[in-house]
């Protein structure tokens, strides 16, 4: 699943609330263990786009 939302992200990330809701979804799916490497992976491709939205989905997570 984590492959999924590297492809599914990108395409949706024009839309703040779109994205945001596809995170909580993608975030949802990933096994535990890939929790981190898709922080990671949000956080290099869309810091700078939804800095809030990041830190809102995954304040829960650990790094």
């Amino acid at each position: 699943m984590l492959e999924y939302a590297k492809v599914i992200l990108p395409k949706v990330s024009f839309s703040r609330e779109l994205f945001s809701k596809e995170l909580a979804k993608c975030i949802n799916w990933v096994e535990q263990n890939q929790l981190p490497k898709l922080r990671n992976w949000c956080y290099e491709n869309f810091k700078e786009l939804y800095p809030d939205v990041l830190a809102d989905a995954f304040a829960d997570i650990a790094a």
